[in-house]
């Protein structure tokens, strides 16, 4: 049948809480231009620097982070100041929940991703400093934080993240542009982590983490910059992984560091599976996580000759090729839907 593509906005009948639960937004307040700018500024000027700390996990790689440094080419968003150090050049002792570099590299066994690190206490925003440096930094490099606050959602949300959660983004290049969107769906969730789709992840219910990819087109290539977020430690004011698994065990909790070297083993393997065989592959790993099929959504389109809002109810049936919901309509009818920033 034809697949029908509605640019619309839909809801669904589930009340699917939509929490951050380790973050949560700025308030956006509108001052008089004058006094907008000067606070602007002032806050600028209070704003201490950031610290970023390089490291590679091979002696290669661990040249390549000195060269970063050496050449002072990474930059931060809003001109914040960034005082980058290699990892031997630390003199100080890292406090007990900040991110363990040594012990991140020591799980780590992938061959691409992953294995340049920048990591920082504190950071507007992961995915910005990925972003901003793409051309700067080797593809699969990582950059990790233990705060942000600055850090970046869909639609353009802006959240504060506190210790507690990992925060993490990294680059991928790709040449298929047919694949591009479906890269944030690969990926195995610890515990019972569920996908709402297209890029929230649920456990019992509840908003522990999400995804964010943005990419660039240069020179025939995809740059991809791809941002995940997940709540770890943090139970309130929802719940955390290290929560759900004191249900099930006692004398055992998750860290960041096994978390994020366990992601990045099996996401390689994964990755070169969709680059060299598609999705299809994955489709049924995909869906044992995700949280949609035979779910019943409202979808609101937009009449153009009375202007009113027509609702149709749709089934969903799984993912389109490009990665959009495939549904089908009680008339038979198939659709495409797309997502139109937060109601899904």
């Amino acid at each position: 049948m034809l697949i029908n593509s509605l640019r619309t906005s839909f809801h669904c009948f589930l009340d699917l809480q939509r929490t951050f639960s380790f973050t949560r937004p700025f308030q956006k307040k509108i001052f008089n231009l004058s006094l907008s700018v000067a606070t602007a500024s002032a806050k600028m000027e209070s704003q201490p620097p950031c610290l970023l700390v390089l490291n590679g996990k091979s002696a290669s790689e661990q040249e390549l982070a000195k060269s970063l440094k050496e050449n002072s080419c990474l930059r931060l968003a809003d001109d914040v100041k960034l005082l980058t150090f290699l990892q031997p050049e630390m003199e100080r002792q890292l406090e007990e929940d900040e991110f363990n570099i040594d012990t991140y590299m020591g799980s780590l066994m992938t061959t691409c991703f992953g294995r340049i690190l920048l990591w920082s206490p504190r950071l507007p925003s992961t995915q910005d400093v990925v972003s901003l440096n793409y051309c700067e930094i080797p593809v699969g490099s990582v950059c990790i934080a233990d705060v942000q606050f600055k850090g970046r959602g869909r639609s353009q949300n802006v959240w504060e993240s506190p210790k507690g959660g990992l925060l993490f983004s990294f680059t991928i290049q790709m040449e298929d542009g047919r694949v591009v969107p479906l890269v944030q769906y690969i990926g195995i969730p610890p515990l019972d982590v569920r996908i709402k789709w297209p890029n929230d992840l649920y456990l019992d219910g509840l908003k522990v983490g999400g995804i964010l990819c943005t990419s660039t087109y240069r020179s025939k290539k995809f740059n991809v910059s791809a941002g995940v977020g997940l709540n770890v430690d943090n139970d309130k004011p929802t719940t955390s992984l290290n929560a759900a698994l004191r249900k099930l065990t006692s004398g055992y909790r998750l860290r960041r560091e096994d978390i994020a070297s366990a992601f990045f083993n099996k996401f390689e393997y994964l990755f070169h599976i969709l680059i060299n065989q598609g999705f299809q592959p994955l489709e049924e790993l995909y869906y044992k996580a995700w949280l949609h099929s035979g779910q019943r959504i409202v979808v609101q389109e937009k009449n153009e000759d009375q202007d009113l809002l027509i609702e149709n109810v749709v089934t969903v049936q799984g993912l389109t090729p490009s990665g959009y919901l495939l549904a089908i309509a009680d008339s038979g009818e198939m659709c495409e839907l797309h997502p139109d920033g937060n109601s899904f």
